[in-house]
């Protein structure tokens, strides 16, 4: 199971006692921060790409819109979001629970920029009703990424900072 496997994952980086279930669904930007009681943008959405050589996920906060013409300039090929078949069986996690822990070796993971204004934020945990609170230093380090990119636009107007 997806969340299962995520879990694991973030009990070998100390993670575990983080991860939050809900009864409701936390599959959407919105439903997400409604069960955790915070503000849209401090969900870290992971979106899945067809990228040149594999799967790309690229975590943004939840106010973030991917900009095409930045995507192209830093990965070199057209944004292609993944069916959700697609995102299944390359990532291992359904949409509604993508999150880059516990994801195959040749996935390539990348945190936007529009993260970094937040202390703490809140991925998914690889299953539509779970999430993480992670610091943005936390994720980091636990998602395995590859480097900050900035491929989004529309949260730049968005002054909220802090813990959280």
């Amino acid at each position: 199971m997806s969340l299962e496997r995520a879990k694991q994952y973030l009990a070998q980086k100390g993670l575990e006692s983080r991860v939050m279930e809900f009864e409701a669904s936390s599959a959407t930007v919105e439903l997400a921060a409604a069960a955790l009681g915070c503000s849209p943008a401090r969900i870290a959405k992971t979106l899945s790409f067809a990228g040149k050589t594999g799967p790309v996920l690229i975590v943004t906060a939840g106010d973030a819109k991917i900009e095409n013409h930045k995507y192209k300039e830093t990965f070199g090929c057209k944004a292609k979001m993944l069916r959700p078949e697609e995102a299944e069986r390359l990532i291992g996690h359904a949409v509604g629970g993508v999150c880059p822990f516990g994801v195959p070796e040749d996935v390539e993971v990348y945190l936007d920029q529009s993260l970094k204004r937040f202390d703490v934020v809140y991925p998914a945990c690889g299953s539509s009703n779970s999430a993480v609170r992670l610091t943005v230093s936390e994720l980091e380090e636990a998602s395995g990424s590859r480097e900050w990119v900035d491929v989004c636009q529309g949260w730049q107007d968005d002054t909220e900072r802090g813990a959280g």
